[in-house]
């Protein structure tokens, strides 16, 4: 039997154990922020990726700690140096995250957990859970088929990613430098579709200071900071607005104490997308310049997170070797660019060439019919084991075509 085959027909008798492994990280309940829910998953987790030969890192962290597994090629070394040294080939960085934006309880209230046998549904099952059950099996698809990993590879599973990564950009930027390649495992788009490249996106903090005043008998002395921060919205509103490509969203408002007080203090939580790093730099920067509209008002913008622009260009040669890799198992893989934003976002706008959406295909992230496709457990570990047997960089040889 060819490598071809054996990879989808291992990848298919492990099917019942995908399904038995993403209902028990499901029921593994893993808010963003909850440290001790996400150091439960992540023991879990890091001890099935010790089992199939990595080298596994928690990296400590007060909101949850993250993961690092590594594993060495299949084959040694990547050649020699000039003085004969052996030199190590340049790895692939495999991005993922544990967190949810599902609370505990959510399982035992609004989202049961359910597998008809077609559909799984479930808080995470499709961001992002599927797509780490997806990437264990591929690993143990490649083993059990005695085919080497092409490159070495590093498995990075942040903790925050849900809210930006704020403490997990610089462990990924780290293990990013010197890579060949990155591949995300969240959800692709709707009919299974790859992730040539993304929005940005800059999550802002907007706060307006006013003067409190008895809003009848001392109207003249209050400025109102709710209606400086109004005023505010509607202005950058408007700077959205004339540049091409940007997505604006007030999310959460808050201020003022009574109706019959003059607002001291209001705020804003804004989320911007960007689709390309110069209009995501002016938006920014006029953002960093705003000043109060009224006398005695103060406005200051803080940026929470920020994932920078991702356009997905250069990224041509890497989506040709995985549609390469996907025939080899029988699947036609296509890709566009998506608005979301993810940790694809620090490789791509780093140069590194990307793709995300590795994920099981199916629908509602972030929403209460959040679900997967049974069947693409199965079509996206053979996916990713025949992208990872296959070269993402400079490797001269390819074990899927080499391999007797």
């Amino acid at each position: 039997m060819d490598p071809l085959e054996r990879l989808v027909l291992r990848a298919r008798e492990l099917e019942p154990r995908m399904r038995e492994r993403l209902a028990a990280y499901v029921h593994h309940e893993t808010p963003t922020g909850d440290a001790d829910a996400l150091n439960r998953l992540g023991e879990v987790l890091g001890g099935h990726y010790a089992e199939l030969g990595a080298a596994v890192t928690a990296v400590p962290s007060d909101t949850g700690d993250h993961l690092v597994a590594a594993w060495p090629a299949g084959e040694a070394d990547g050649g020699a140096a000039g003085d004969g040294t052996p030199t190590e080939r340049p790895h692939v960085v495999v991005l993922g995250h544990h967190d949810t934006v599902w609370p505990v309880g959510q399982l035992a209230g609004r989202m049961p957990y359910v597998d008809d046998g077609t559909l799984i549904r479930g808080p995470g099952v499709f961001d992002m859970k599927g797509g780490l059950v997806a990437f264990e099996t591929a690993i143990a698809v490649l083993r059990d088929c005695d085919v080497p990993l092409a490159q070495p590879v590093r498995l990075v599973v942040t903790a925050d990613e849900e809210i930006g990564t704020p403490t997990g950009r610089a462990l990924v930027e780290r293990e990013l430098s010197g890579a060949a390649a990155a591949l995300g495992l969240e959800p692709p788009h709707p009919k299974g579709g790859l992730k040539t490249g993304r929005h940005g996106s800059t999550r802002v903090r907007l706060e307006a200071i006013g003067v409190e005043a008895h809003a009848a008998l001392d109207r003249t002395r209050g400025v109102s900071a709710i209606d400086e921060l109004v005023d505010q919205l509607v202005r950058l509103r408007g700077i959205a607005e004339a540049e091409e490509g940007v997505l604006y969203n007030v999310g959460t408002v808050y201020g003022g104490t009574r109706t019959n007080v003059t607002a001291g203090r209001a705020g804003a939580e804004l989320g911007f997308r960007f689709g390309d790093a110069e209009v995501e730099r002016r938006v920014l920067d006029q953002l960093a310049r705003l000043e109060p509209i009224r006398a005695d008002a103060g406005v200051q913008a803080q940026i929470l997170t920020s994932r920078p622009a991702w356009a997905g260009t250069g990224n041509e040669g890497m989506l040709a070797a995985v549609v390469a890799a996907g025939e080899r198992v029988g699947q036609q893989v296509r890709g566009a660019h998506a608005l979301g934003a993810a940790d694809t976002n620090f490789a791509g706008a780093a140069g590194v060439p990307a793709l995300d959406g590795f994920g099981p295909r199916g629908r509602g992230a972030h929403a209460v019919h959040e679900e997967v496709v049974a069947e693409s457990l199965v079509e996206r570990a053979a996916l990713i084991a025949s992208v990872l047997a296959s070269p993402l960089g400079p490797v001269s040889d390819d074990p899927l075509t080499t391999r007797p």
